[in-house]
């Protein structure tokens, strides 16, 4: 076999040798020469093979013991040892020597084997998957011996020990064939019954899998016959019943808002604090509760959405490395000098900060509309991303809101897929949110739990649902929702502030 050359890939022809006939001389009697010696009587054991070498381990002495076709001369190599050979195999450690009993082999007109030496090779000694009659020989170029032996043991297991018996019967019916139509007719007939036997054996196969399932079902009767009989479920459903009544009357409308609120901003990447809160208001609920609610709860929901987004493939990592830490930074600082304010008496400081905020998306919104009739554009460069994040994470815990209409609109308008930048800012939000509510709690303590479970439970039920639906959209539909959302959040936060 000619060796292959590095363009085009694998360029051997695949030719089985019978070695039988053929004069094989190995060089070399260690451990690599006992590995070739081996493979060449494990695939013709009648191989006429003389090993030349200074020394010779036990092992190729004991794979000669076995084999009188295999001839051992332990001393140093001498070119007379060519004549009359076929094949060449070379497994010593010196490379100057290897090159030297190769040029010579070469002006013989010798084909050589160089142990791992490729490009020095003029054949591979190839992993080999045996069974009976088949014979499959494995050649990775001589890149990667060991990926050949693994698809080697991978076939080994794979092949049924079976295969060379139909192999058999295939030749057998090869040579009695030969136009024999009496024949034919009798081999049909018996891969017919074979057929049957077969669909038979998948009927009976059904039938024991319905008994089984069967024999399941009236146990899990007799358990749950035993169940409803001793345990008290009446009286768990009546304090069920008590636990429930005792509930906030506004329940109801709070897990309503947590549900809706994760639709919206799982979808679009923004819009829980604006959607949730005016559920809540409407509700009833107080302002102040209905806050210290919201960015608690969010914490939740948001790992909901940034797992779900994750679980869908919507999340570009790059730009998540490049947002989670300055946005974790920026909301802990921001929720920082908040608490510390509100312990000044300053609690209304971020109304100062909201208007700005508000003035800034609403323009982004504008345009995100005004894009949305446009051409798509290239994708514009965008550098800045941590004190993009930075900026949103601060001001969300600072100004109670604002990590989606800052980050999500502003790398939209860069010309970002929707899709990835909703998913990527959502998982984001987690951490962020994370941060922000750990601080709130250190510094101010966690109140009103009924409004929190009830944001959490419904948050988690849409998250999958708000994920799933994230990118689904056609381009120009889900720019428009997201520019008319923001758009009504900054008109709300401006028209409240004045």
């Amino acid at each position: 076999m000619g060796a292959p050359g590095d363009q085009g890939g694998n360029l051997l022809f695949p030719v089985f040798l019978k070695l039988e006939e053929l004069k094989v001389l190995l060089v070399g009697g260690g451990k690599v020469g006992a590995e070739k010696l081996s493979a060449l009587l494990g695939n013709s054991p009648a191989a006429p093979v003389t090993v030349v070498a200074i020394s010779i381990s036990d092992e190729v002495r004991k794979l000669a013991k076995h084999h009188p076709n295999v001839t051992l001369h332990e001393r140093a190599f001498v070119e007379a040892d060519l004549e009359n050979k076929d094949l060449v195999v070379i497994a010593v450690n010196e490379k100057e020597s290897s090159l030297a009993i190769r040029a010579a082999a070469k002006e013989k007109k010798i084909l050589v084997n160089v142990a791992d030496t490729p490009e020095q090779c003029d054949f591979y000694l190839s992993s080999i998957v045996q069974k009976g009659n088949l014979k499959i020989a494995i050649s990775t170029n001589g890149k990667s011996p060991t990926a050949a032996k693994r698809i080697k043991e991978v076939l080994n297991n794979a092949l049924p020990a079976e295969l060379d018996d139909m192999i058999n019967n295939l030749h057998a019916v090869r040579n009695k064939l030969n136009g024999n139509f009496d024949y034919k007719v009798k081999r049909l007939n018996e891969l017919t019954r074979i057929l049957v036997e077969k669909d038979n054996v998948e009927r009976e196969r059904r039938w024991r899998k319905i008994a089984t399932y069967s024999l399941i079902a009236f146990g899990l009767m007799l358990i749950g016959h035993f169940i409803f009989s001793y345990l008290p479920f009446q009286r768990i459903a009546d304090d069920t019943v008590r636990w429930y009544q005792q509930l906030d009357p506004n329940f109801h409308w709070m897990l309503l808002g947590g549900f809706l609120a994760q639709l919206v901003d799982g979808a679009l990447g923004m819009g829980y604090g604006v959607t949730s809160a005016t559920i809540l208001l409407s509700a009833g609920v107080n302002p102040v509760a209905m806050s210290g609610s919201i960015h608690t709860a969010e914490m939740f929901a948001s790992g909901a959405s940034g797992y779900s987004h994750y679980k869908f493939g919507n999340v570009n990592k790059k730009l998540f490395k490049a947002l989670v830490i300055p946005g974790v930074l920026g909301a802990v600082l921001g929720a920082y000098l908040l608490a510390e304010l509100t312990k000044l008496g300053a609690s209304t400081a971020g109304d100062y900060i909201r208007p700005v905020i508000a003035c800034y998306t609403m323009l982004l919104g504008i345009r995100i509309i005004w894009n949305a009739f446009k051409k798509e554009n290239r994708k514009k460069k965008f550098k800045h991303y941590g004190w993009l994040a930075g900026f949103g994470g601060f001001f969300d815990s600072f100004g109670g809101g604002g990590w989606g209409p800052i980050v999500t609109t502003t790398l939209i308008t860069k010309g970002r897929s929707p899709r990835f930048v909703i998913g990527s800012v959502s998982l984001t939000e987690f951490f962020v949110t994370l941060a922000s509510a750990f601080t709130f709690f250190t510094l101010l303590g966690v109140q009103h739990w009924q409004v929190i479970v009830a944001l959490v439970v419904g948050g988690l039920l849409a998250a999958p649902l708000a994920a799933k639906l994230a990118g689904k959209l056609p381009r120009k539909t889900s720019l428009v929702l997201l520019g008319i959302l923001v758009v009504i959040w900054s008109v709300r936060i401006i028209v409240k502030i004045l």
